[in-house]
């Protein structure tokens, strides 16, 4: 049950939301996305070089208004939540360009440099006006799971770039000039002794009330064997025994596909990292910084960590183990300060059912590796022990470590 009287716009329960708080955690996402896009002019990072890392500042904050007002102000079917029919027409744009500039399959991503896009104060205007008209439907919604549904995914989905400006931020080596108030901070986590669960059924998945992003779905059970992980992420001390230990260039301890990524990325150290001997210094928004060994590992790819685990004789946890060890985070199971790779590719729960936003993770079955958890980057209200984030295997741009479970 979720105790409305005391929820707060940061709460992990916003998915229950109702309308008034709803309206305030709108408003709170879209001021954190306007502190990140004054902070990249104000380093002057509004122009960004292409990469597949990068995305133009203008476009990702003209981008968030666009979806908003498309699956509100321009949805018909708003009403209806995930019932609601994709292919109907939707009513105009306030802005008459917004579907050439900002929807990603009219304007996808190498294509996102080329396009002649409003400025930094016509794109604001844009935001401000699309706004306005969403907190004024959201009014007068109907204060059910279908009727404030797309006010929800609106709100996650602009929670979900509030962290891309970040990892944006590293790519480029830019100093955040608020950090403070955009960032938390990477804490450590004592040594622990790893943990044992005993073999059990889970429920895989988030529950059927308030939202849930389409890969969370359906909640099923599904039977766990008794296991052991880590109670703490990989630790830089750790992973420097591997890297001191010639693991970049034991193919041993690599797939196929590991070594093909070795090879073209020229890798001998996790991303952003100057030194290793001696203590670990690391660049860190802009800034060259000697990282505690307490520390969790940044900045790896999938097939880093699965090289390690090879190498310690461990391997990656599974999504049940590492969720069903999360829930019980009493035992000592420290998570949020990186994203965790685990060891499935992502895939579609039994059960599952298509959203009308398709476009999330419905290309991506199959494709990509799932992490779990969360970063000192990823909004509070964001932090969901069911929360399935994808990506690539060889991406390591994200603020991402990994733990390891007993063979």
């Amino acid at each position: 049950m979720v105790d409305h009287d005391t929820l707060d716009v940061h709460s992990p329960q916003m998915r229950r939301a109702r309308k008034e708080l709803l309206s305030l955690a709108l408003m709170d996402s879209r001021n954190h996305s306007l502190r990140w896009v004054s902070a990249f002019e104000e380093a002057r990072c509004l122009n960004v070089p292409m990469q597949a890392d990068l995305n133009p500042p203008l476009w990702v904050l003209g981008h968030l208004g666009w979806f908003q007002e498309r699956w509100i102000a321009r949805n018909v079917q708003r009403q209806r939540g995930r019932r609601c029919d994709p292919s109907m027409p939707r009513l105009a744009s306030v802005l008459p360009s917004a579907d050439r500039w900002y929807d990603p399959a009219q304007a996808p991503h190498a294509a996102r440099w080329q396009l002649e896009l409003p400025d930094l104060e016509s794109t604001k205007h844009f935001l401000a006006e699309t706004m306005e008209t969403t907190l004024d439907l959201l009014d007068s919604a109907e204060e059910s799971d279908d009727g404030l549904y797309f006010f929800r995914l609106a709100l996650f989905h602009e929670d979900l770039w509030g962290e891309t400006w970040a990892e944006m931020a590293q790519t480029l080596g830019m100093a955040p000039g608020d950090a403070r108030a955009l960032l938390g901070e990477v804490v450590s986590s004592a040594p622990r002794e790893p943990l044992f669960f005993p073999a059990t059924r889970w429920p895989l998945g988030s529950p059927a009330d308030g939202f849930a992003f389409d890969n969370e779905r359906a909640q099923h059970e599904v039977d766990l064997p008794e296991f052991e992980i880590d109670a703490q992420p990989v630790t830089w001390a750790q992973y420097s025994e591997f890297v001191e230990d010639g693991g970049y260039d034991e193919p041993a301890w690599w797939s196929a596909e590991g070594q093909a990524w070795l090879q073209a990325s020229g890798r001998r150290v996790p991303r952003h990292v100057d030194q290793m001997r001696q203590g670990v210094l690391q660049h860190r928004f802009g800034r060259l910084t000697r990282v505690p060994l307490s520390q969790p590992v940044v900045h790896v790819s999938w097939h880093e960590a699965e090289a390690w685990c090879r190498w310690a004789g461990r391997r990656l946890p599974a999504e049940v183990e590492w969720e069903a060890a999360a829930q019980s985070y009493s035992r000592g199971f420290a998570w949020g300060a990186v994203w965790e790779w685990t060891a499935g590719s992502l895939r579609p729960y039994p059960g599952f059912s298509a959203d009308p936003w398709s476009e999330y993770s419905q290309p991506f079955f199959g494709v990509t590796k799932v992490l779990r958890g969360a970063s000192f980057a990823t909004r509070r209200r964001m932090r969901q022990t069911k929360f399935r984030r994808f990506a690539t295997p060889q991406r390591d741009d994200m603020f991402c470590g990994f733990r390891s479970c007993a063979v």
